[in-house]
């Protein structure tokens, strides 16, 4: 079986799965209002203190079809690496990222334990469930771009709308162009309190990497921990389905995780 990852290939069971592109076009010029909203939500959620790794424990609801388990859910990040661990009801599942490694590596494994490499396009996005790390990158990765695309209502929410991608100008023109596209990613900023509400990507199947499925991040319930604001909740689609709710109860920051944290 061709692996998205755990979660999106469950999705391509589904009879009316059907893929649609992003929203937004992609981008070449950065705005400096953009940069400076972004620059503030990293402060916003980071507060004094300087992150360098987090691990999150909680209750975790996963949903695939007519699969519908719950369980437990332990998380861990660090800049550029993170590792999801769910104990469901139908058995374990896991998912590491490390975009970081040269060349960047990813794997997930199911109830049966047995472990699948991710498709190096599905790598390239710097997308996560830590927002913090998520944003900070944007600020820290070389040829990255950001714009606001408008003022709008997200979820209930008053939201700044960024939209940023990466550039490669040392590819040939085709080729930068679907990296671009592959690192898109739509950032949704509450416009009182800065902090994330939504992240928007794409996924792609391991065979096609011009084949976009939208994934969405929702992020609330935001708790102040050792001076950083942490969501305590959230949910993940994936092509307009809710697939993985995330309750957490316990946020630890700064416990000296390292590389060995994030293999399979």
């Amino acid at each position: 079986m061709n692996a998205l990852s755990f979660l999106a290939a469950l999705l391509l069971t589904f009879p009316n799965f059907q893929a649609s592109p992003q929203a937004s076009a992609p981008i070449s010029t950065t705005s400096t209002q953009a940069v400076t909203l972004l620059a503030q939500s990293v402060a916003a959620l980071t507060g004094k203190a300087t992150l360098s790794d987090v691990t999150l424990t909680g209750t975790a609801r996963h949903i695939a079809g007519s699969d519908d388990e719950t369980g437990t859910v332990t998380y861990k990040a660090i800049s550029g690496a993170n590792r999801l661990d769910l104990s469901l009801s139908g058995g374990a599942r896991s998912e590491t990222a490390n975009s970081t490694a040269n060349p960047p590596a990813g794997s997930w494994s199911g109830p049966d334990g047995i472990s699948h490499p991710m498709a190096l396009h599905n790598l390239t996005n710097q997308a996560g469930i830590s927002p913090a790390f998520t944003l900070a990158a944007l600020t820290s990765t070389q040829n990255f771009v950001v714009v606001l695309v408008r003022q709008e209502t997200k979820n209930g929410h008053s939201v700044y709308h960024l939209s940023a991608s990466q550039q490669f100008p040392q590819m040939a023109p085709k080729t930068a162009t679907l990296e671009q596209h592959l690192t898109q990613l739509d950032v949704f900023l509450d416009a009182s309190t800065l902090l994330p509400v939504a992240l928007d990507f794409s996924t792609h199947p391991d065979n096609d990497a011009g084949l976009d499925i939208p994934v969405e991040l929702l992020f609330s319930d935001y708790r102040a921990v050792a001076g950083a604001q942490v969501p305590f909740h959230i949910q993940k689609f994936l092509n307009n389905s809710l697939i993985l709710d995330l309750q957490f109860q316990t946020a630890t920051l700064n416990s000296g995780l390292s590389a060995a944290s994030f293999s399979l």
